[in-house]
């Protein structure tokens, strides 16, 4: 394995030709600057220093790469689908090929760990084989019959598509949402995240050397107000697929209306992990750590809610607490390093200003709850947990996105289900019990699109992904991302004479 030292100096690498060229936008197979000339800075969270100066694209560069997407959509629609089978195979193999790059810049450019990043790659190369797989059978449909009549369903590809992806892990949810979009045989608009541009440059590149056609995929950089708003608002865009804050989802969907642009969010949570007495708590402890401080707490799925029996809530939450007293904080190129920095000094700030609210509150600090000093200027927090919360404190309710976790108690399994329940989001749920039945009762009530029962977040690809409330719209994973990209339509034929309706003698 190779050491922090070598890490750095290999990132650094990487690195020089975003600091001498720049992140230019990639538009009908081009890498050009914006319309404007405009740019704007992309820091490191690890020492708050620029990386590269990101082209900064508005309206003209959307509506460039907009009409760039129309031009390109009906040749690639009408590509078999073995043969983008084939392509999106290779573009996953360069990927691998560009695997260590990929994972070094991302943790420059993100302050995740490289502890984490080091797979985000592989991921996302599995992404586009998931999807290039069944490419050849996304347009198949249903025969349907009934007498004197034969009914052939299929489905074709939506036109051009907006994707919009976030800063958290960029590479991999860019794959995430990207690769069904080529496999249903759309054409791209990417707008990457402002904070984490990096790497959606890298991987639009890899997908052009692999042999994708120019202009199905086009990548505009810029600020959500002016690229994105632009993107939302194109009537070439037939539909925005976003992943992100809730409240920006909204925006999105205002934005969209206009143009009745078909929408796909994935929104923010505020996720409970359920603790029952009858669990294996040495596992269930595990599982929460896990699920709220790796990836530093900036993830959807999150367990951000800790809702433990009370009869093993001091017991559980001192186990809970020294384990996140002994997570690893520190540069995200160190391999021993588990939380590196938070995205950027706006979030960091966010995120702090709620350590000082669930104080004000009156829940109790038991691990964490300072910015982490002896690192550099980065934007570094300790692990934190809070107990002694209720369910009614902000910590409780709102989405912080970060390394932060607020543990409540509960006397019964209605309790449980009633505190569950009680927010505006509903994407995860994590259940810990040895009760079978219990299991059952408690999945058919809680609110959310995924649970996982006895277990951390684990995907499995074939299944949906997506939430309820205010987590979100639609589905992904399986053919529910074809759902989304595709339109359904039904032909029919006679197979036998009938009487026609006259309406004239």
């Amino acid at each position: 394995m190779p050491t922090f030292e070598e890490n750095l100096a290999k990132a650094d690498t990487y690195l020089v030709r975003f600091r001498a060229d720049g992140v230019l936008n990639q538009i009908g197979g081009e890498a050009v600057a914006a319309s404007s000339g405009a740019t704007f800075d992309t820091i490191s969270p690890v020492d708050l220093k620029p990386l590269a100066q990101v082209a900064r694209g508005d309206a003209a560069d959307i509506d460039r790469a907009a009409q760039a997407a129309k031009a390109a959509f009906p040749a690639w629609a009408a590509l078999g689908g073995d043969k983008r089978k084939a392509l999106l195979h290779k573009i996953a193999d360069a990927i691998v090929a560009r695997a260590e790059e990929i994972a070094l810049v991302e943790c420059m450019d993100t302050g995740q760990s490289l502890k984490f990043m080091a797979k985000a790659a592989l991921r996302g190369a599995e992404n586009f084989r998931f999807f290039a797989d069944r490419a050849p059978e996304a347009r198949d449909g249903k025969v349907l019959r009934t007498e004197g009549q034969l009914n052939l369903t299929g489905r074709m590809p939506i036109g051009p598509v907006g994707i919009i992806t976030p800063w958290n892990t960029p590479f991999m949810l860019s794959t995430w949402k990207i690769a069904p979009a080529l496999a249903a045989g759309c054409t791209v608009v990417h707008k990457p995240a402002e904070f984490s541009p990096l790497t959606a440059r890298l991987l639009v590149e890899i997908a052009e050397a692999a042999g994708l056609p120019k202009g199905v995929w086009n990548l505009v950089n810029g600020l959500g107000e002016e690229a994105g708003k632009a993107l939302t608002e194109h009537p070439a865009i037939k539909a925005i697929g976003f992943v992100g804050e809730s409240r920006t989802g909204s925006m999105i969907m205002r934005q969209g209306a206009a143009t009745l642009k078909r929408v796909h969010f994935e929104l923010g949570g505020k996720n409970p992990v359920i603790v029952f007495a009858d669990a294996d708590l040495e596992r269930a402890a595990d599982a929460a750590v896990f699920m709220i401080y790796s990836l530093n707490g900036e993830r959807c799925t999150s367990s951000s809610r800790l809702l433990v029996e009370d009869s093993i809530y001091p017991q559980f939450t001192a186990m809970v607490a020294e384990k996140a007293k002994r997570i690893k904080i520190g540069h995200p190129l160190d391999p021993a390093t588990v939380v590196g920095p938070l995205i950027h000094p706006v979030h960091e700030k966010k995120v702090l200003d709620y350590l000082e609210i669930g104080r004000r509150e009156g829940a109790t600090v038991a691990a964490g709850g300072v910015k982490v000093s002896g690192l550099g200027e980065g934007c570094y927090i300790a692990p934190t947990l809070f107990t002694g919360a209720t369910n009614a404190m902000r910590i409780a309710r709102e989405e912080i996105f970060g390394p932060v976790l607020t543990a409540i108690p509960f006397k019964d399994e209605a309790e449980a289900v009633s505190l569950a329940n009680d927010v505006d989001y509903g994407l995860t749920g994590y259940l810990w019990t040895s009760d079978l039945t219990r299991a059952l009762r408690m999945t058919d009530q809680l609110e959310a699109g995924m649970i996982w029962v006895n277990s951390e977040n684990v995907r499995h690809l074939p299944t949906p992904f997506g939430g309820v409330k205010n987590s979100g719209i639609g589905r992904d994973g399986g053919d529910w991302s074809f759902d989304f990209y595709m339109e359904t339509r039904n032909v029919a034929f006679a197979t036998a004479h009938h009487p026609i309706p006259k309406l004239a003698g």
